[in-house]
């Protein structure tokens, strides 16, 4: 099986595509490699941390604090798991280089861990306003890329109506 294959490239758009274009597949696929070996790493030395938290007896979940640390822990591994998917998507060419919404769910997932690993007893009340902030505008972002991205699956199918009928 060809390499462009297994990697779910199209034959066809490769061989037509421009040397930049090319280029551009090549970083996004040497990028989704190193992602993955982060993502193992960082799968690997949590369960590492937690398997040797429980054997030494020390690792009690009730805890705020190795809660907030172990789900922190989790929540990084799966923004890295949505930046991977979105750069898969550009690999695929399933849509445009900039996807605002993956960038924004990514920014809301970062957020949001922020929200969990927070201590709460030294963060002061304009942080927690600061972090609300975002949190509220990205929704809002992500709400009207969502509502656009909407609209335009409506606009297509009634545009190709509209075609035949002019047509007939």
């Amino acid at each position: 099986m060809k390499l462009l294959e297994r990697l779910d490239i199209n034959t066809a758009q490769w061989h037509l595509a421009s040397t930049y274009e090319k280029f551009e597949q090549v970083v996004v696929l040497a990028l989704t490699g190193l992602i993955i070996v982060v993502i193992a790493s960082a799968v690997w030395h949590l369960a590492a941390k937690v398997l040797f938290s429980l054997i030494l007896s020390s690792f009690d979940p009730t805890d705020p604090a190795v809660f907030q640390t172990v789900f922190g822990m989790i929540l990084t591994v799966i923004i890295a798991l949505e930046f991977k998917h979105s750069i898969l998507i550009m690999v695929r060419r399933q849509q445009s280089v900039v996807q605002v919404r993956a960038v924004v769910l990514i920014a809301m997932l970062a957020v949001i861990r922020k929200f969990i690993i927070i201590d709460i007893s030294t963060t002061t009340a304009s942080h927690v306003l600061a972090l609300a902030a975002a949190i509220i505008a990205l929704g809002a972002v992500y709400w009207l890329v969502r509502e656009q991205d909407r609209k335009d699956q409506i606009d297509v199918p009634e545009r190709g109506t509209r075609e035949i009928r002019d047509h007939a």
